[in-house]
């Protein structure tokens, strides 16, 4: 009795790592683990990423333990081996190793500023009990990544507005593009709208200005795209390469891509306004496909080079002079059914001051522009 009641009660892990010495035994030092748990998903968690559910569930393990785990296997869903964007659903049961008991505190959030606040809510566009519509402004990335800790989903939190959580991500938008990104209020709706995207019950239209005029002046492009190898595990400095139609199931990894495309206005065969509708929602699929036309969107280096003409058809991406080299790609607009009251919705985004400075420029004027300039051919 001596020994436990100076080192701990019957059954601590102190306590027994004294008996076993005083046995002529050994122990290790104790490290606090929770065993082996298998844990069924609720109807209110179905339809998000893997980590994110863990995340809310054990807030202290931090995500590369969570990637190391599931590399590894040790995470299973209904026993099978998944990744940590797996989307799990509502009865799954996930299978979870031994986590850490004890480990530091996570760092505290960093209170917004007042000027990022304001940055953010002034991007507002509509806002109900659902839904928040922003007109992103360009250079102000989506998501988190490499070096980016200023981004749309890290300011939501200036978004909540009464609400217990932040709204939630559905779509993305290039950082550089401007225009229309969607948040919803909760998981149900982030879940239904997830879905509307994904079954193309939404009609996006962007707006370009592209070096060269597209000819014919409205058609449909449908290169296929792959990502170039050789850019970063995360997708550091990614880029799509085209493929012709017809070598796409011959070629690993690319996707079909399809994209609508009008010109609206012209500068002479120098620059031209054009209307532009990604029928499939490829990564960089607007930006890949111009370019490969010929045409490609005005400040894009990535695909159009940095000159202000090329050897081959159409211009470079730069038009030189007082345009600005910006990427002139705007989310103009978004029609979609509202996922709990049942109409139809049509938002629109002005456009951002260096595209309003470059129509001014081309004398291109906004008003003239139809709503959907492809609705007489469907």
């Amino acid at each position: 009795g001596e020994v436990y009641t100076r080192q701990g009660p019957p059954g601590s892990p102190l306590f027994v790592a004294q008996i076993l010495r005083g046995c002529g035994g050994s122990a290790p030092a104790p490290t606090p683990m929770s065993g082996v748990q298998t844990v069924t998903v609720g109807a209110d968690e179905a339809d998000q990423r893997l980590d994110r559910w863990l995340r809310r569930r054990f807030p202290h393990v931090p995500q590369g333990r969570i990637e190391k785990m599931c590399r590894k296997g040790e995470i299973r869903v209904d026993g099978s081996r998944v990744k940590a964007a797996t989307r799990v659903d509502a009865g799954q049961t996930v299978r979870i190793p031994p986590l850490p008991g004890s480990v530091a505190p996570p760092k505290p959030k960093a209170a917004l500023s007042d000027s990022d606040a304001r940055l953010i809510q002034s991007a507002i566009i509509f806002r109900d009990d659902h839904i928040i519509a922003l007109n992103k402004p360009p250079g102000l990335p989506t998501q988190g990544g490499s070096k980016q800790t200023r981004h749309v989903d890290g300011l939501a939190e200036a978004l909540k507005f009464g609400f217990e959580d932040k709204p939630r991500l559905v779509h993305r938008l290039d950082t550089d593009t401007s225009g229309i990104l969607l948040l919803a209020r909760s998981r149900k709706v982030a879940s239904a709208l997830t879905e509307a995207f994904r079954a193309r019950d939404t009609r996006k239209i962007y707006w370009a200005a592209v070096a060269g005029v597209p000819q014919p002046r409205m058609g449909t492009i449908r290169f296929g795209l792959v990502k170039a190898p050789g850019h970063g595990a995360r997708g550091e400095g990614e880029k799509m390469l085209s493929v012709h139609p017809r070598d796409v199931d011959a070629t690993p990894g690319a996707k079909r891509a399809t994209t609508d495309y009008a010109v609206l206005s012209s500068l002479g065969t120098r620059a031209a306004w054009v209307a532009l509708v990604p029928v499939t929602g490829r990564t960089h699929q607007l930006r890949a496909h111009m370019a490969e036309i010929g045409h490609p969107i005005v400040g894009d280096g990535k695909y159009g080079g940095s000159g202000q003409e090329n050897l081959g058809d159409g211009w470079g991406a730069q038009l030189g002079g007082e345009i600005s080299r910006k990427l002139h790609l705007h989310a103009r607009s978004l029609s979609l059914t509202h996922p709990v009251t049942g109409h139809r919705l049509s938002l629109t985004a002005s456009l951002p001051p260096h595209m309003e400075r470059t129509w001014s420029m081309l004398d291109w004027n906004v008003s003239d522009a139809p709503a959907d300039p492809f609705e007489d051919i469907e």
